[in-house]
This record gives C-alpha cells, sequence and structure tokens, in this order.
C-alpha cells in the first residue's frame, strides 16, 4: 500500500494533475467529459489526456465512454484509501493533531445534531436553478431548514420565466433576489450545514472553502435558461428543471440526518444527485 501511495502523491504533486483532481472531486459523482475539463482548466486537449492518464495509472480516476465521448470520474474508494492511510500513518502519537480527521476517515461517528440546518445552493447567474432551489426547500422544509442561494457570477435580475413558474407554483418570489457569492464569505455570514452547486460551471469553479464542516454535493441540472424556441417550449424546460429539483429536494428533506453519521450522510446526498427521480428530464 505504502508503494501506491508514494505513487499516488507524486501524481498529485503536479499542479495541474491537481487541478484537474479537484474538479473531478468538486463534480463528483458526475462523470465530466474530456472536453469540458479541458475547457474548464483551460488546457489542450493532448494535455489532459496526458494528465488523466497518469492519474487513471495511479488509480485515482475512472474512465467511461459514452459514444464518441470520454467521460471521467474519481475514483473515491482509492482517493479515500490515500487519505485514510496517510491519517493512520503521520497520527501516531500525535492524536491532537490528526484526530477529528482520523475520525472522518475511519468513518465519521459523530452524527450532525438534530437542528435547524442553514443550506446554500449556488449557481453561476443565481437567476433560475439556485432560485428554485432555495424556494422549494423554503416551502417544503422552512421549519428545518433555512435556504439561500447565490452566484459565481450572478445577474442583476431574476430570470422571467423563473418567477413565473415560481410563482404557479405557489411561492412567495417578494423575498427572493440575485446574490453575489461574496455575500456569504463575510464575518456575519451563517455558517452553513448543506452547500448545493448545482450548475457544473458553478462547480467547475474555485468555490470557497467553508468555515466549519459544511457537507457539499454537485447537484448539476441543465441550464433552462439556455433553452431555445417558443415561448412554451422555454417554460417547458424551466418546468422540468423545477420539477427535478423539487423531486432531489424532497429526497433530501427525508433524510434521518441527525442519526446518520457525516460519511452515510454524503453518500445519501450523492445518490439523491444520481437518481432517476432527481434526473431532469
Amino acid at each position: 500500500m505504502e508503494s501506491t501511495v508514494v505513487t499516488r502523491l507524486s501524481i498529485l504533486g503536479h499542479p495541474q494533475r491537481l487541478a484537474v483532481f479537484r474538479l473531478l472531486m468538486r463534480r463528483y459523482p458526475d462523470r465530466v467529459p474530456a472536453k469540458e475539463l479541458a475547457q474548464a482548466l483551460d488546457l489542450k486537449p493532448n494535455t489532459l489526456s496526458t494528465y488523466v492518464n497518469a492519474l487513471m495509472q495511479a488509480g485515482l480516476i475512472t474512465q467511461e465512454r459514452v459514444g464518441t465521448s470520454l467521460r471521467y470520474a474519481v475514483h473515491m474508494e482509492a482517493a479515500g484509501e490515500t487519505v485514510d492511510y496517510l491519517l493512520r500513518d503521520c497520527c501516531r502519537g500525535r492524536p491532537e493533531i490528526c484526530s477529528p480527521l482520523a475520525s472522518l476517515a475511519a468513518g465519521g461517528d459523530s452524527p450532525i445534531t438534530d437542528r435547524k440546518f442553514n443550506v446554500l445552493f449556488i449557481c453561476t447567474g443565481n437567476s433560475a436553478r439556485s432560485i428554485f432551489a432555495e424556494s422549494i426547500l423554503r416551502k417544503e422544509a422552512g421549519d428545518r431548514f433555512v435556504a439561500y442561494s447565490a452566484g459565481t457570477k450572478p445577474r442583476s435580475e431574476l430570470n422571467p420565466f423563473a418567477l413565473d413558474v415560481l410563482e404557479q407554483k405557489g411561492h412567495d418570489v417578494s423575498v427572493l433576489n440575485a446574490k453575489n457569492l461574496s455575500v456569504f464569505q463575510g464575518a456575519d455570514a451563517p455558517d452553513f450545514d448543506f452547500v448545493f452547486t448545482v450548475c457544473n460551471q458553478a462547480a467547475n469553479e474555485e468555490c470557497p472553502a467553508w468555515t466549519g464542516q459544511s457537507v457539499s454535493a454537485h447537484w448539476g441540472m441543465p441550464d433552462p435558461v439556455k433553452a431555445e424556441g417558443s415561448d412554451a417550449e422555454k417554460s417547458l424546460a424551466f418546468q422540468q428543471c423545477y420539477g427535478a429539483l423539487l423531486n432531489r429536494i424532497k429526497a433530501f428533506t427525508v433524510l434521518p440526518i441527525a442519526s446518520l453519521d457525516r460519511i452515510a450522510l454524503q453518500r445519501a446526498i450523492d445518490d439523491i444527485a444520481q437518481s432517476k427521480e432527481g434526473a431532469s428530464a
């Protein structure tokens, strides 16, 4: 195992290979097309190919062919083994340094307490998907969750089709507005228990490290703002997006959060992103 860990650390010691691995970790459990990886990291296709081949040989990522597209994902078991090995080895005699991390790597035996949780949904424009998610969670379980949303590059106004859908579903749109992610990075910002990215572009970007131990996940959704055609066709795209997010959030709100350890909770949230009920049509 030691030689494997040494190889993996050597591979990750290269800044751009590490950047590929980090992006795939943020997008987990998605399988990300090679073209999207190259665009997000500003890499030439042949350069990206060299990096992903090295990561695959080290067992850190996996590859899948879908049609003519190659898609990549983090090999989470291998990543977990590597971190676990490091913690168990380096922490001998120094539990005051490593014990919190070692506890997580060993399985996370401390469940999140039963209380009202702060949840942040992030997308790029904060004009549709993250606004949908914020509104749905507030309506479905506002007694147990405080919902927020923000954008990495927010638009000045909310999308009118999104507002129409929310009004049709009985949401109060007067409390909504597009916000920059920086709003939640100050000293007075709430501590978030859960942080979800709901668009691929936002997940591909470097998001801030949140204080505390937020559980984060990627719930990527197609952008309804990019829908083309008649107003009816565009409206349908927003309705489908709303419906998919509604299914995911309903599944999230019924999780027994207080009785799950952090590792089990993370897996459950990742599974929601992959469920057919939460898929966008």
